[in-house]
């Protein structure tokens, strides 16, 4: 049994990355071809004052590397959901029949973020690379991009409060903590959280080695709490993002961009909860640890901006989010991605470990 599982949860990997690198050249193509890429750098910061550092650092409209990239990882991993649902419901087999993973208590929820998150990102990068929306460098204004997760959270958290009836955290030792309606407003300032993070996208292969392992581990979560199909699930989403890596680490031929990062971040806040009291465990306390990469990209964030209004326009950092400042002050951008993997890695690990033993 414990190997039909395993086999469950892995191949869904396996065939979310071949996908996503048969599709590739087709998407590359088109979205060169349609030249889908920023015609201008941001010049401005989030506080209103320049951003020479920042501007020279992108340099968007010279690279001419398309954005939308994001949109492979979502399209392979839901084909992948998808096909070993179709064989097991139109060739039905004892092995078709257990390989399925899409479940009504366990997918369906994480399937449709991935896939409505995805495609609203998608209109955001659109908006972009033709110099629409109400941003400066195009596409929707942070202000706007944050009603659209706020309104998708608050879709999610109500279905996870008055469908599934979850209303608590789960806390180590069995215990949880009750929050009635409150579960919802939560949710949505996790989700809000988590997407804040999404700004760890801006260097080649960065985001993609990041939410790969941030995935891996709660996968690892889902299958010791028995969420076989869960854990299959976020295992689908790593194949995708592999696929999407293969072709994004140094020099990358498309930015995974806010298709990917609404659709994933989004997504990782569902299967954080998912993995917590409604699986009996605490997904939620570790997820801080598991994302510490993200954490740290937005607390720089938050650092900086407040330096800069409290201290007279004085800045801790070059320029934020940090890894940006590491490449400020020198470092090339391949030894920043790597020391963040190697950085994701060990907190996952940890994360895992605090997960597994409370």
């Amino acid at each position: 049994m414990i190997i039909a599982d395993i086999v469950k949860v892995t191949l869904p990997a396996v065939i979310a990355f071949i996908v996503g690198i048969a599709i590739t050249p087709v998407v590359s193509d088109f979205l060169y071809r349609k030249e889908l890429w920023k015609k201008k750098s941001v010049s401005v910061a989030l506080d209103g004052r320049g951003a020479p550092i920042s501007q020279s650092l992108h340099n968007d409209e010279a690279k001419k590397t398309p954005r939308m990239g994001g949109s492979i990882i979502w399209i392979s991993a839901a084909f992948a959901t998808v096909v070993v649902w179709f064989i097991s419901k139109f060739l039905p087999t004892d092995l078709s029949l257990k390989l399925d993973f899409l479940s009504r208590n366990q997918t369906w929820l994480p399937l449709f973020t991935l896939v409505i998150g995805g495609l609203l990102g998608l209109i955001d990068d659109y908006l972009e690379t033709r110099g629409g929306g109400d941003h400066i460098a195009g596409g929707l204004s942070l202000s706007k991009r944050l009603a659209l997760v706020s309104l998708i959270g608050l879709a999610v958290g109500s279905w996870f409060y008055f469908k599934l009836d979850v209303s608590t955290l789960g806390l180590p030792g069995g215990f949880t903590l009750p929050l009635g309606m409150l579960f919802i407003p939560f949710f949505i300032v996790v989700v809000n959280a988590i997407y804040s993070g999404g700004v760890i996208d801006g260097i080649d292969g960065l985001s993609g080695g990041i939410f790969a392992t941030i995935f891996s581990a709660y996968a690892g979560i889902a299958f010791y709490q028995q969420q076989i199909n869960l854990a299959a699930f976020c295992l689908a989403v790593v194949g995708g993002i592999l696929a999407f890596l293969w072709f994004n680490i140094p020099p990358a031929r498309f930015y995974m961009s806010e298709t990917g990062i609404m659709g994933l971040t989004i997504t990782l806040a569902v299967v954080a909860f998912m993995t917590d009291s409604l699986g009996g465990g605490y997904g939620i306390l570790v997820l801080p640890v598991i994302a510490m990469p993200l954490v740290i990209t937005t607390l720089s964030d938050i650092i900086q901006i407040s330096s800069k209004r409290l201290r007279n326009g004085k800045k801790i950092f070059l320029v934020a989010p940090i890894h940006h400042h590491f490449q400020a002050i020198g470092w090339p951008s391949y030894k920043v991605t790597m020391r963040f993997w190697i950085i994701g890695v060990v907190f996952a690990i940890l994360g895992v470990i605090l997960a597994l033993v409370g």
